[in-house]
């Protein structure tokens, strides 16, 4: 089973106390990795490092603003000059801010959100990127959304208000197509990057959506939500050297929501 560890990588994931980023995080440092937890909150991602030093493994919290180029480009020269490595970067943080139905947008909404998700997404993964291709090895690892895999189903949500806002299908169908690009561009220097578009999450659901609830479980064949160790399991594989060759593929981790 040591193809499955990653022992002595240094993996940085965004978002990393966060919903599905506790979980992730956590599994990347049981396989053996130093794991740094970023985001604005650095209190946040300091305390859950803390529960995962606690648990025997190695892990950080660290401050990142995805939406400020200084603070981007500090965080990976810090993580650099510390380690001497970047080998797994886990594109987990996103922004909801702004994200409304198409006809109650203005501009300031659709920017809100894409300094995030797509402007901050890509000046990260150009830093990290320069620093895995001058050592030709990395592997990068989006987390998508089942929303960039088929089109909502607004009937699912039914009469709870819940909705699936045009910026979030918007930008989950581009991180799939800049993980392809990523791969195809950067596979000679050894680099790969694989996407993970994960169903709805149990934990994040609130228990008085009854209505969606019940909606989405029927639409599923597994007929739950995913729970914190359904992403584990694929996020290890994506991170290793069991999935050495594999690059550009978007793994469905949604119980079946997406096959019917």
């Amino acid at each position: 089973m040591n193809i499955f560890r990653i022992d002595g990588k240094v993996a940085i994931v965004t978002g990393g106390a966060g919903y599905f980023g506790k979980p992730i995080s956590l599994a990347l440092a049981q396989a053996g990795a130093h794991v740094i937890i970023a985001s604005r909150d650095k209190e946040k991602c300091e305390a859950y490092a803390e529960n995962i030093v606690d648990e025997g493994f190695k892990a950080e919290g660290w401050s990142l603003d995805l939406s400020e180029e200084q603070s981007i480009e500090c965080f990976v020269d810090g993580v650099y000059n510390k380690y001497g490595t970047i080998d797994i970067l886990v594109n987990n943080a996103v922004s909801r801010e702004g994200m409304k139905d198409l006809e109650e947008l203005s501009k300031a909404d659709i920017e809100s959100s894409q300094i995030i998700n797509t402007t901050g997404l890509m000046l990260l993964t150009k830093s990290v990127i320069r620093i895995m291709r001058e050592k030709k090895a990395g592997n990068i690892i989006n987390i998508g959304s089942i929303q960039g895999a088929v089109g909502p189903n607004f009937p699912v949500y039914g009469k709870t208000g819940m909705t699936s806002p045009v910026g979030y299908t918007y930008d989950k169908w581009g991180m799939v197509g800049f993980t392809k690009w990523l791969a195809n561009y950067y596979g000679k220097f050894n680099i790969r990057a694989n996407c993970i578009s994960p169903g709805g999450y149990g934990p994040g659901i609130d228990a008085d959506r009854s209505e969606f609830i019940e909606n989405y479980k029927k639409l599923t064949p597994l007929g739950r939500f995913a729970e914190d160790d359904d992403i584990k399991g694929p996020v290890i594989f994506l991170a290793s050297a069991a999935s050495s060759y594999i690059t550009g593929h978007n793994l469905l981790v949604d119980g079946g929501w997406t096959s019917w």
